[in-house]
């Protein structure tokens, strides 16, 4: 592992700063202390800041050399409302709040990278560091679009890293095309009419109705998708009556669905909507059926992808860079940007959880797990990574 050594050096530097920020997690669009930090950091090491892009968003602004050429490195912010069962000193103050993905980790491998940036300048054009709210659930970068990330401030290509537990600590996984999954969800009430259960030709039972919908909509991927193609719908909610012996008048539905390409939810959501459709009709009720997609599946782009693993491969070795890592259902907001601008995102091994400090909970390492913690080891792996690619791009 080719580590820059001034990064080494200043590590506990930086990994103080996100164990502060692992302490005071939080969410969307609230992220007020932890930018204020950000920038504040920024600013001590010579680095204009660009606020408010995307309401609590962070964008550094790191120029050298005459080169109009420009790229951009992104970077999480936000934590989970999820309740923190670690109680080692940096664990969550704030009650129901907690860094559970490893934004702290992110935000402190990309400050790390631009304070070595600042101070060595091997590069020609400029470098945005780009400092995301709002990725989970809030679509903080489809935020900073719209505010004018990339209508005013120009790059090529943009590029995005999460920690991955699961994967050897210090291991990169990526792979071009298809990496992530569209996150999208349904809402749907079925309305009949309702009457006593000993009576049930007195009314329309939508509870019934209900069942053969779902039943119904499980043939959409078996038989109306291709084999060669991934997805998921699953149904986590039903909600219907009040009493054993009452027929209600109504029922809901709702879930996830889950693909690797836009086409392939257009065909869910148009046979899951006939489907709703004729099945109320033929027991007699009606329906209300809404479909909301949240976030698109992340495609990195094919050249991006090819530059970015060169560069792992010259940081880690080859036996440490999986080009052709295993796809996740999982959604990233990041997704929005990659439609906007080429680009790759990539997965940086979180390790097992051996490296959590005593105090941990007793769960797993997880992502989204109440006993996560980010493994700070990650911090000189991820930022030297962010100033080769920084390098490498804007030579």
């Amino acid at each position: 592992m080719k580590l820059i050594e001034p990064i080494q050096q200043y590590q506990s530097e930086i990994q103080a700063i996100r164990r502060d920020i692992h302490a005071h997690p939080e969410l969307c669009y609230e992220e007020v202390r932890t930018a204020d930090l950000v920038a504040s950091q920024l600013q001590q090491w010579g680095i204009p800041v660009v606020r408010g892009l995307g309401k609590t968003g962070v964008l550094g602004i790191l120029k050298n050399g005459d080169s109009p050429r420009a790229i951009g490195l992104r970077a999480d912010m936000d934590a989970l409302p999820l309740q923190e069962t670690n109680t080692f000193a940096h664990a969550s103050v704030h009650e129901g709040k907690m860094h559970a993905c490893g934004h702290d980790g992110h935000t402190a491998m990309l400050l790390a990278a631009a304070r070595y940036l600042s101070e060595h300048r091997h590069f020609n054009g400029t470098v945005y560091l780009i400092f995301q709210p709002a990725e989970e659930g809030g679509a903080g970068a489809r935020a900073m679009i719209e505010d004018g990330l990339f209508r005013d401030y120009p790059m090529e290509a943009v590029f995005g890293l999460h920690n991955w537990p699961g994967l050897a600590a210090g291991q990169f996984g990526v792979r071009s095309g298809a990496m992530m999954a569209s996150s999208n969800e349904f809402y749907v009430t079925v309305r009949g009419k309702g009457c006593h259960a000993a009576q049930p030709h007195r009314g329309t039972d939508p509870v019934m109705t209900a069942v053969q919908m779902v039943q119904s909509w499980q043939t959409i991927i078996s038989r109306n998708a291709s084999p060669h193609e991934s997805a998921v719908l699953s149904v986590t909610q039903i909600h219907a009556g009040s009493a054993t012996n009452i027929v209600p008048d109504d029922a809901t539905i709702c879930g996830t669905v889950r693909t690797y390409s836009n086409d392939m939810l257009d065909l869910i959501e148009t046979r899951m909507r006939t489907i709703a459709e004729h099945t109320a009709a033929a027991f007699g009720a009606s329906v209300d059926f809404r479909f909301k997609r949240n976030y698109p599946p992340l495609i990195n782009h094919e050249a991006e992808t090819a530059f970015a693993v060169g560069v792992m491969r010259e940081l880690a070795g080859d036996a440490m860079v999986d080009a052709d890592v295993e796809p996740t259902m999982g959604a990233e907001d990041f997704a929005f940007m990659l439609q906007h601008k080429p680009g790759c995102y990539v997965f940086l091994g979180n390790g097992d959880g051996s490296h959590r400090d005593a105090g941990h909970g007793l769960g797993p390492c997880n992502l989204h797990n109440p006993s996560y913690d980010f493994n700070d080891d990650l911090i000189p792996v991820g930022a030297s990574y962010w100033v080769r690619l920084a390098e490498t791009y804007l030579k």
